[in-house]
Formats: C-alpha cells, sequence, structure tokens
C-alpha cells in the first residue's frame, strides 16, 4: 500500500523514447532489472570502495555495496509506504559512474578532466544509463523511465550553480527539474547510502587491521552497540563480538532514519510526489543525535582509515596509473578499443570530443583492467605502480 506521497508507476512521467508497458513489471521493476542486467553493473564487481580490488576477498567492492545499500533502502521505503522498486532501482545505479580505484580515481579523472568540464561520478552514472549501455536497437542507454533518472542524477540533493558537462548535456535535452529535491524514494537511497558505508567501512578496516575494536569503542553508538553485546555474552569470540556489535550499530541507523523519517513525513504531509520535490527541504533524514554520532564515525574513518599511511600509499600508486593513461589515450586514440576509437582524425581535431571519450573509457575501467592496461602499454612488469602495487597488501 503506497502512501499519496509515494511515486505511483501508474503516473510515472515515462520514457524518453516510449515503450509498450510490460504485462508483468510495472515500469521501476522494469527500470530496475535493466540496471541489473547491465555491463556497467557487471563491473561494479572488480571496482573497489577503499583498498583496490585484488588486495583482499572480503574486502566491500562497488557490486557489493550497491546490493547492501538496495537491501536497506528496500527496508526503509516499505516501513514509510514507498515505492520498493523504485528506490531500489536508484539504489543499485548509484555508483554505476564510479572509476576505477575508488574516490581516488574519481579525484585523478576530476583532475585530468578539469580543462574539458571536469568529472563527476553522479553525472557519469546518468551518462551511462542514457548513452553509454549500448546494447538496445531502438535507443542508447537504458532508456530508463523519468523518475528513475531524477533519482540517479539528484538523490543527494538539488543540484544547482555550474553543472558537470554529462548531466548538463543530459539536461538540456530531457529536463530533470534539477533544482528540485528528488522524490522521496531517491531521498531514501542517499540516505542509505550513508549507512551502508559508515557500517562496512567500520567492518573492513577492522579486518584489515588499520585500527582494533578498542579504538571503535570509543566512538559514539559503537560504544553502546559493544557495551551491550559485552553485557549479553560476556568472553564472546572477538570476531562474533565484532559481528554483533556492528550489526546493532546497522540496526540503530536504520531505525532512526525510518522513526526520523515517519515524524518528519507526519509534520509536513505532503499529500504528493510532487509536494515533496516542491517542499524546498529533505523529507528523509537522521535525527540531530544520530548526525553527530555518524559526524564522529566518519571523521574517526577519514582520519585512520581513508588517509591510513597505507592507503595514501596505494591512492598515490593508483593515482599515477591514471596520470599515465590518460595523456596516452588523448595523444593515441588508436590504442582505444574499437567501439571506443570512433573516427581517429576526426577525435584528433577536438580535444573536448577526445578528452570526454577518454574519461568515459577510463571510467568505465575495472581496478584490474586499468592496471593491465598500464602494465601494456606504460610500464612493463615490476618496473612501475601496477606491480608494486600487488605487493602492497594492507594488514
Amino acid at each position: 500500500m503506497l502512501q499519496p506521497y509515494a511515486a505511483d508507476p501508474s503516473h510515472s512521467r515515462g520514457r524518453l523514447h516510449p515503450e509498450p508497458e510490460s504485462a508483468f513489471r510495472t515500469c521501476f521493476q522494469r527500470d530496475r532489472d535493466r540496471i541489473l542486467h547491465s555491463s556497467a553493473f557487471r563491473r561494479l564487481k572488480h571496482k573497489t570502495q577503499v583498498f583496490v580490488e585484488h588486495e583482499g576477498d572480503y574486502y566491500r567492492t562497488r557490486l557489493t555495496h550497491s546490493i547492501e545499500v538496495a537491501q536497506v533502502a528496500r527496508t526503509v521505503a516499505g516501513a514509510l509506504g514507498l515505492n520498493t522498486e523504485l528506490t531500489e532501482a536508484v539504489a543499485l545505479a548509484h555508483d554505476l559512474g564510479h572509476t576505477p580505484f575508488g574516490h581516488t580515481g574519481e579525484d585523478a579523472l576530476d583532475t585530468l578532466m578539469q580543462p574539458f568540464g571536469g568529472f563527476d561520478h553522479n553525472a557519469q552514472a546518468l551518462r551511462i544509463v542514457t548513452r553509454l549501455e549500448r546494447h538496445y536497437a531502438e535507443f542508447d542507454g537504458l532508456n530508463l523511465t523519468w523518475e528513475t533518472l531524477e533519482g540517479i542524477a539528484k538523490h543527494n540533493g538539488p543540484v544547482t550553480g555550474p553543472l558537470p558537462y554529462a548531466l548538463a548535456e543530459y539536461n538540456a535535452a530531457h529536463d530533470l527539474e534539477l533544482a528540485t529535491h528528488a522524490c522521496a524514494e531517491a531521498q531514501v537511497a542517499a540516505l542509505s547510502d550513508d549507512i551502508a558505508y559508515n557500517n562496512h567501512d567500520l567492518h573492513d578496516g577492522l579486518r584489515a587491521e588499520l585500527f582494533a575494536d578498542d579504538e571503535v569503542v570509543t566512538l559514539p553508538l559503537v560504544n553502546e552497540a559493544y557495551r551491550e553485546v559485552d553485557t549479553r555474552h560476556p568472553g564472546i569470540d572477538p570476531v562474533r563480538r565484532r559481528h554483533e556489535a556492528l550489526r546493532r550499530v546497522f540496526g540503530a541507523m536504520v531505525n532512526d532514519l525510518i522513526a526520523t523519517s515517519q515524524g518528519r513525513l507526519s509534520d509536513m504531509a505532503p499529500v504528493s510526489v510532487e509536494q515533496v520535490r516542491g517542499l524546498g527541504t529533505p523529507v528523509i533524514a537522521f535525527s540531530p543525535d544520530m548526525l553527530e554520532a555518524l559526524q564522529a564515525i566518519r571523521s574517526f574513518l577519514f582520519a585512520r582509515m581513508y588517509r591510513a599511511p597505507r592507503v595514501m600509499e596505494i591512492r598515490a600508486k593508483v593515482t599515477a596509473v591514471l596520470e599515465d593513461l590518460f595523456p596516452l589515450y588523448m595523444d593515441r586514440p588508436e590504442l582505444l578499443p574499437r567501439r571506443w576509437r570512433g573516427d581517429v582524425a576526426e577525435a584528433r581535431c577536438d580535444e573536448t570530443a577526445r578528452a570526454r571519450r577518454v574519461a568515459d573509457y577510463l571510467a568505465g575501467m575495472t581496478d584490474r583492467y586499468a592496471l593491465q592496461c598500464h602494465e601494456r602499454f606504460v610500464a612493463p612488469a615490476d618496473s612501475m605502480p601496477s606491480s608494486d602495487l600487488r605487493r602492497t597488501k594492507p594488514g
């Protein structure tokens, strides 16, 4: 039973290229399924969150992260009476535009692309689902509904000011109303992302021994979880203790998001999805106390994980990989695979178009493929970053 402020598939704004409706699936279910079957989604298996993909079998990748976000998002959306299929579609698509090597790769590619409009992973996700996936006979991209495209473009809030080139290019042809908030389903997907990464980055950092249980127990929210486990299960095995504590942290974040959002929706009382977009403030939110706890966890992770010496060493090496590959493909577009090459002579005449094609290609690479290309075209084995990376293990 959908609430009146939920996105109703029977009232979708439709697709850029009209298609017959399915007899068995709603339009948002079809969006979700197209995302799941896309090449970009499969490649997330070999793209990392923090560590380089081959460093360990237990660390999260973009694929496992996206699945975890979708699980949280469906739970929250269901509790709030929102459309779970649309929520899941946005959650599954939210990281499609990420480069190899996590945020390090995005930072490197954004720097390289500054003369050509920069690089933004949210805008790149939209570019993938509207242009770069080329499997259908009648259109480029996945031809997703307006609502799913809106959620991908602005799930983190209104997009104002200078737009990333990929977002500006698409929005000029298909207005996604970027200055407004997205529907509640997309807002749920965004905060479910926060829940998933805060929880699993604590877990991955502990497994990598970047910090210890005795250190995280000083954090708000985390300390309460460990205390409860120690009270209920004194002397429990350390690995089970950690899991029991972090799943309580996870549950506390989910419960807070649901309770706070229920209160906001009750107070604001939107009667349509259009009212949700026009309120000027999010309807989905954490409580002030939870926000304070999450900020403390983020600050800890930033200092002890994202900027840990071993991680920074890896960051420098993978940045060098992209800094080598970008000018190589710019100078020699004939090295690109045939489907990416286009008209080489024409590409040589338009530097901006060539840079965007190279950025699209690099952004789509998995960690391992970027390292392989670097070894093949730039540095022989055992002489440059990629071979060194394989010897750089966290923990």
